[in-house]
């Protein structure tokens, strides 16, 4: 069930489990910051620029459930790879689980902010796209982070870290 990289070990316990737990955490958090951020504050501002979104969301009304296949399967392995990632780094951070996880969420968020950030140099969104989508990942990664952590100490208790 581990694969060693360099003496790190990745559990697939916490790939796989730990990663789903992950994303229905960040799903069910989704349904709130979708109805603020996406279709409260930047629909106006998505409206003004329908030559960057795929056809389903330009039309009235959206249709969502086209889309929901690829979102689900993106999701899902995001969340695994999100998962394989702290189940090689988790032991670089101090806490019980659920703490290693938010801060780990709390790296993989600042990262993305920052890729953000690059992104906005080549693609002509507005700046107050980036600024909600880099808003949004210091919320869904810290508590996908934190739910992952909690779940990964319960599956694969290290001796090492604290549970």
């Amino acid at each position: 069930m581990h694969h060693y990289f360099g003496g790190i070990v990745m559990n697939w316990k916490i790939v796989f489990i730990g990663g789903l737990a992950c994303y229905v955490a960040q799903w069910i958090v989704g349904f709130a910051t979708a109805a603020v951020i996406h279709e409260g504050i930047l629909d106006p501002v998505y409206i003004e620029t329908p030559q960057f979104w795929r056809p389903e969301l330009v039309q009235d009304p959206p249709d969502i459930m086209a889309l929901l296949p690829r979102w689900i399967s993106a999701g899902l392995i995001g969340s695994f790879l999100f998962a394989g990632i702290y189940s090689l780094l988790r032991h670089a951070f101090a806490g019980p689980g659920w703490l290693r996880g938010l801060k780990f969420g709390l790296m993989v968020a600042v990262i993305a902010a920052s890729a953000m950030l690059g992104w906005s140099g080549v693609l002509a969104l507005p700046d107050v796209i980036w600024a909600w989508w880099a808003f949004e990942s210091f919320i869904y990664y810290p508590l996908g982070g934190a739910v992952l952590g909690w779940v990964a100490a319960r599956l694969v208790p290290d001796p090492g870290l604290s549970p």
